[in-house]
């Protein structure tokens, strides 16, 4: 590591450990202390600090002396965004006192959490709508469920405010067009008004929502959901100020008024195109995926903070429940996470709500499906492992308040979560339930309620928004036409990506043609694509793009098109096993479908939806055109749901000549399986039909020792160490290695403790097949097993690799029993192990610390033995590193007094040489490892 990371890390870890009160009292870390603590000379010190405050890494603190401390984590304990060129501070106190001072801006959006990040190209967006001459801009916000369109519109109201564009009683008029959306004339007469008579009811007349906003802004949620005359009516509002009533002739009404609106939709497929060209402002606001993962938990902190205030209670979180939480947003974006937050807050409420403690909100506490999102969050995690770092152990969030400009919104309950757990809990005692009877009445009714209230909020249509950030509409309506034009002219289809490419590029030309740094004198000779099909056309598009656009095109873009269409003709035509889903009903074939197309953007998959009185005659009909139609030489894979549909795949192999499969009893989980395996794995038809007709269990996941396990049949490899945790979790990597370079299959790997072994195995047996047990105890239960020297000596590896392939198993008694053999499997083990001590240096010192217990207990333990002590001790001593030290759940009064006292004997060796200590659950732990031997 070099001496720059080292000071890093330092300051990063020491960082974590504070909270707002000890930041205040300490201020952050001098020069000298670091010096001191990593043996490092003051001055390189002070040199590697000053890179690091250029590098925006850390903050410098001009006390006295000098300080230092971690600028991502000083943002999170004072919850403030920092000045991205913000070196340098007098003073902690000054930041928490008037944060506003150091922001630049103070404008209203600064508010939002990604200001400065995700969300800061919106931003600017929306400040150049409001700004512009003379009224501002209508503009157009979209973004799945739940990104926080809503919030968004409002902070656009408050920043008009803000920069005086309107005066402070300015009108805000929101109004969701779904509301109306099945009654076409109430819903033009809830906007607009109406006069008496101008229809059924009608008996007076009524202003409309155009006219209350008058002066303000019009915020039109759902506007997908305004039928095409309402859009037409509004489109002509938005040109000329002016409108009429439902029931008026004449346009002689006037509105000064901005329009907002937002969608869940593709604009250009829901609204008409004549409407979304009246909006020259379209903002895209991200899913939370797609966010910074610092953005994510900044929000966890705020929405928490809320419900702090709502119950006036301190609520505590793990960072392993902020990773559930993050990992289990989907559908639902901010909006879910909310759900999430509010239903584990709940529980935690019920848990102590006659007490004065805290509210809790642990992993244990999560329901299963919250859980269940630390399983998706393993390759992101890996991605941006140093932005994962800044997450302490326990945030602890005291109801101290926020600044926000919606207090309610379309996510908000119309219930008081507390109330009705505080109201029925006290009915349910006088019934005389029990108190473990009442929270899980409690927590079943609550989660119940929240499900039932989220569940209208489950919109996941895909959208092509991207591209319209970046790209003016008509340029992607041109890139359409010229999609049609080449798919007709070269008889070939052409995928999305076609539309993507060419609205990129010609966006790109006409930026550097109107910037005058385009060449007309460059010239490229393409062998391949002269006088090819692909160049006839691209010199008719050519001739298109010059007389729509009005341009001289540079004669060189002929060549760039005709090597555009080679190449997106043959990106889209790989040769894939294609996929056809049938199944009875008016749109479940379709759902499954969307799903896997949204989830992986496949394009090889088809969806036949079959009415109950369609005969089997039409639909054997429809399905051989969609496998015609998916197919791209390498078969067709037919998913159906009832078993006597399994026979259409040698009728239409024998009407078609293309190979198809059928696998029945189609579900969500083997549809998305199948597309993963054909699009993702390259493999051909009899070996994903094979695989899912045999192999494949689904996505259900089993939870075993507080260790999430899955199985699809491919075998399990049961690690095994005193805890199930420490040392076996870095086994588990270990072995990962070992197995990768073997075999291909997917097989998982768990790890347990030596507690309850028997127990856990038969539990792992009973829903696995365990092909080996590896680590440092055999419990004898005619699995075969390799302990954790033989799989580092290399012997181990070739068992492993038996085993694996099913072949006969040679095992060696032979053993060396010399200090060499142990030194030499100690540094080699530590090398996989440890991420931050020198193995070199630490082996040595484990050498120590058993000989210390050796002559404290009387007793010669076998190299065997003396292994798996050392290597557990490094473990924990990385962990004291960490600050994440096992916790020990048995009473301690039972352990052993001699093991104990010679283990505590022992531990000095590391305070006095790394200056590090072991716990005291560290060391119970340790006692009940030399119980075994």
């Amino acid at each position: 590591m070099k001496r720059i990371d080292k000071i890093y890390d330092y300051i990063l870890q020491a960082s974590k450990l504070f909270d707002k009160d000890k930041l205040l009292e300490q201020k952050g870390f001098s020069a000298q202390e670091i010096g001191d603590t990593l043996d490092i000379l003051r001055n390189n010190v002070s040199k590697e600090l000053n890179t690091l405050c250029r590098d925006k890494k850390i903050i410098k603190i001009k006390n006295r002396p000098v300080l230092y401390f971690d600028r991502k984590c000083l943002e999170h304990i004072l919850f403030i965004k920092l000045p991205e060129n913000l070196e340098e501070i007098s003073d902690i106190n000054s930041l928490t006192g008037t944060p506003n001072e150091l922001i630049e801006d103070q404008s209203p959006f600064n508010y939002l959490i990604g200001a400065n990040t995700s969300l800061k190209n919106q931003i600017e967006q929306a400040k150049a709508a409001l700004l512009y001459p003379p009224n501002g801009l209508h503009t157009l916000i979209v973004g799945s469920t739940g990104v926080g369109k809503s919030l968004f519109a409002n902070i656009m109201y408050e920043y008009s405010k803000y920069i005086k564009k309107l005066p402070e009683d300015a009108p805000f008029v929101v109004f969701n067009c779904a509301d109306y959306a099945n009654n076409p004339q109430l819903l033009l007469s809830y906007i607009f008004g109406h006069i008496k008579g101008a229809f059924t009811g009608a008996e007076k007349e009524k202003d409309g929502i155009v006219s209350k906003a008058n002066g303000g802004i019009l915020f039109l949620d759902e506007i997908h959901r305004l039928p095409p005359e309402g859009q037409e009516m509004v489109f002509y509002f938005m040109d000329t100020g002016t409108y009429n009533k439902l029931g008026e002739t004449d346009r002689t009404r006037k509105a000064n008024v901005l329009l907002i609106g937002a969608t869940t939709e593709d604009p250009n497929s829901t609204l008409l195109k004549t409407f979304v060209r009246r909006i020259p402002i379209s903002i895209a606001i991200p899913d939370f995926d797609e966010r910074p993962i610092d953005d994510q938990i900044q929000l966890i902190h705020f929405l928490i903070s809320k419900e702090a205030q709502r119950v006036n209670k301190t609520i505590r979180i793990s960072a392993e429940a902020i990773k559930a939480l993050i990992g289990s947003t989907s559908y639902g974006n901010v909006g879910q996470l909310k759900s999430n937050i509010q239903l584990a807050c709940a529980k935690g409420f019920l848990n102590c709500m006659n007490t004065d403690e805290p509210i809790d909100i642990n992993l244990k506490l999560l329901p299963p499906n919250i859980k269940n999102g630390l399983l998706t969050l393993g390759n992101k995690v890996n991605e941006n492992a140093t932005a994962w770092n800044i997450i302490p152990n326990t945030i602890t969030i005291p109801p101290d308040g926020n600044k926000t400009f919606l207090e309610t919104d379309a996510y908000e309950p119309p219930f008081n979560i507390y109330s009705i757990i505080e109201d029925k809990t006290s009915a349910l005692q006088e019934e005389g339930m029990s108190e473990d009877e009442i929270k899980n009445f409690i927590a079943t009714d609550i989660n119940l309620q929240l499900k039932q209230f989220y569940a209208r909020f489950k919109n996941d249509t895909h959208r092509r928004e991207g591209l319209l950030k970046i790209v003016d509409n008509d340029i992607v309506d041109f890139a359409e036409e010229i999609k049609t034009l080449a798919e007709n002219r070269l008889n070939k289809k052409l995928n999305e990506r076609f539309i993507y490419a060419t609205s990129l590029h010609f966006s790109a030309l006409f930026n550097r043609i109107k910037k005058k740094t385009v060449s007309f004198s460059s010239s490229i000779e393409l062998p391949s694509t002269i006088n090819s099909k692909e160049y006839i056309v691209a010199k008719e598009i050519h001739a298109l793009i010059e007389q729509r656009y009005n341009l001289i095109i540079p004669p060189v873009e002929i060549e760039y098109l005709a090597l555009l269409l080679t190449s997106i003709q043959e990106s889209s035509h790989q040769e894939r096993v294609g996929i056809v889903v049938a199944a009875h009903g008016s749109s479940t074939a379709t759902s499954m479908v969307a799903v896997a197309r949204k989830l992986f953007d496949a394009d090889n998959i088809l969806a036949v939806d079959m009415p109950l009185e369609m005969t089997p005659s039409d639909i054997l009909d429809i399905v051989i055109e969609k496998v015609k139609t998916v197919d791209e030489g390498k078969g067709v894979l037919l998913l159906v749901d009832m078993g006597s549909l399994n026979t259409f795949g040698d009728l239409i192999t024998e009407k078609t000549g293309i190979l198809t499969k059928s696998v029945d009893m189609v579900s969500t989980p083997l549809v998305l399986e199948a597309v993963r395996k054909c699009s993702l794995c390259d493999t051909d038809l009899n070996s994903v039909y094979s695989y899912l007709l045999t192999d494949f269990r689904g996505y259900t996941n089993k939870l075993i020792s507080d260790e999430v396990s899955t199985s699809d049949g491919a075998g399990v490899i049961v690690t095994i160490c005193s805890t199930g945790k420490g040392a076996a979790i870095k086994l588990k990597d270990l072995v990962q290695d070992i197995i990768d370079n073997i075999t291909t299959d997917n097989i998982n790997i768990m790890p347990i403790g030596l507690n309850n072994l028997g127990k856990s195995i038969s539990h792992i047996a009973k829903g696995n097949k365990i092909i080996a047990l590896i680590g440092i105890a055999n419990p004898n239960m005619g699995i075969p097993f390799i302990s954790l020297e033989n799989l580092i000596d290399g012997s181990g590896e070739k068992v492993l690799k038996n085993l694996i392939e099913g072949k006969t198993i040679i095992t060696s008694n032979n053993k060396t029993q010399n200090q060499i053999v142990l030194k030499n499997l100690c540094k080699q083990s530590l090398r996989e192990i440890l991420t931050f001590l020198n193995p070199e240096k630490i082996c040595s010192l484990l050498e120590d610390f058993v000989i210390v217990i050796e002559k404290s207990l009387c007793i010669n333990y076998e190299n065997s033995h003396k292994l798996r002590i050392m290597l557990h001790v490094a473990c924990a001593l990385e962990r004291m590193i960490l600050n994440d030290g096992l916790e020990y759940r048995e009473s301690p009064d039972t352990l052993n007094k001699n093991n104990l006292i010679a283990l505590n004997k022992a531990s000095l060796i590391f305070k006095n040489s790394l200056s590090i200590s072991l716990t005291n659950d560290e060391i119970y732990y340790m006692v009940d490892i030399l119980n075994e031997y």
